[in-house]
């Protein structure tokens, strides 16, 4: 068996072993390397820039790095599309972007995108409170506001956490959780902080978001992701999951081992919901992060409440400086400011970001998890080529 990690870097023992065709094909498939592409995932003419290309051959070529990895790059819409290594060691076929996986923590991005356009619909208050729209969660709680929340200075213990949800999930990682439960894991213990007196990332956070927008909408978080975000963006390839399945075909993600393992449904995502449980496709992904960091689906004014920044970064951090804003983080490089998310999970790792206008994008996904811990060589390799691609995008 081999270690997966959850969002902090801690192991889980998969029960999953990987199949005799994988031992067969993983030597040789690991090495595949196709790119540029285009959005289709057609290869692209030639004229194209080597850095993206050379950036994610050394990536996968790395001891412990993924085996593939797959970039879109979109100025206006020009739409460019980099991919090394195999989407599964099993057929050696290359990443595509229409291809499924896992978003990890990007998913709360979705999760504020609901929660903030909820509050430029008037049913939802940034200093709206858990005991005033869930009274059920802790008195201790209670004054925990919903910007709070969204920029992870609420001091919520993180139900991830628990001994008792790691117990549970290690013995069975498929078993099927109330995800509108998640929080009773941590409901004992007090806050770990003031609200508001500093930051730190917890997956409980999101969770209550998710909670609070159905509190004061009646309506399954799951009806208002669509309604309010996946549908007005066409966003056909994307959704939430209810159980351990990914819709074909798909990136599969992978633990590292000797042959890498096969983990791409190891876990049913109702252990992790709105905090990050959701699939997508590079090209939905793309899609999606052009629209909300680029401001496009909140007004004005509630998007200069969301990019009111603290110091703070996304898990895993993200290229450069990180800076954290509601349910977005501000990535300051070297090249200039992008705004975006990061996230990993069993398999994948992933960054989406756009700058300020929406105007260029750019996504990183890779299919093996790079925690904030465990792995500090491979994840500051990884910032790097995020960063370089940051500053490939954003050349003038």
């Amino acid at each position: 068996m081999r270690a997966a990690f959850d969002d902090r870097g801690r192991p889980f023992r998969s029960r999953l072993r990987p199949g005799a065709a994988l031992v067969a094909a993983g030597a040789c498939a690991i090495g595949l390397v196709a790119g540029p592409a285009r959005a289709d995932g057609r290869p692209a003419g030639g004229g194209e820039e080597h850095g993206p290309r050379r950036a994610l051959r050394e990536l996968v070529g790395l001891p412990d790095g993924p085996p593939g990895a797959i970039a879109v790059l979109q100025r206006g819409g020009d739409v460019r599309v980099y991919r090394a290594g195999a989407a599964d060691l099993e057929s050696g076929r290359p990443p595509r972007p229409d291809d499924h996986m896992r978003l990890a923590s990007v998913s709360k991005a979705f999760s504020g995108a609901v929660a903030l356009q909820l509050v430029d619909h008037g049913e939802l208050r940034l200093d709206d409170t858990i005991g005033e729209l869930l009274p059920r969660l802790p008195a201790a709680w209670h004054k925990v506001t919903l910007r709070q929340l969204l920029q992870h200075t609420s001091g919520l213990p993180d139900f991830s956490e628990s001994p008792e949800f790691l117990a549970l999930l290690q013995a069975d990682p498929r078993r099927r959780f109330d995800s509108r439960r998640l929080l009773d894991f941590v409901a004992d213990e007090p806050l770990n902080f003031a609200p508001g007196s500093r930051y730190r990332y917890s997956n409980s956070d999101n969770i209550a978001v998710a909670l609070m927008a159905e509190a004061v909408s009646g309506r399954p978080y799951e009806e208002l992701l669509h309604r309010l975000v996946l549908r007005p963006l066409g966003l056909r390839d994307t959704g939430m999951p209810r159980g351990y399945l990914l819709p074909r075909p798909y990136l599969h993600g992978y633990a590292p081992g000797r042959p890498p393992e096969d983990v791409s449904t190891l876990f049913n995502m109702s252990s992790v919901w709105a905090s990050g449980g959701m699939f997508s496709t590079p090209n939905d992904l793309n899609r999606f992060m052009r629209a909300y960091a680029g401001g496009s689906l909140v007004s004005k004014a509630t998007r200069e409440q969301q990019t009111n920044w603290v110091e703070g970064a996304s898990g895993p951090p993200g290229p450069g400086r990180n800076d954290a804003g509601l349910a977005l983080f501000r990535y300051s490089t070297r090249c200039g400011v992008i705004y975006g998310h990061t996230g990993n999970i069993a398999g994948y790792t992933q960054f989406a970001a756009a700058t300020p206008d929406g105007r260029k994008s750019v996504t990183l996904s890779i299919t093996t998890q790079v925690p904030q811990a465990g792995k500090p060589e491979l994840l500051a390799r990884l910032r790097q080529v995020q960063e370089n691609l940051v500053c490939h995008l954003l050349r003038r």
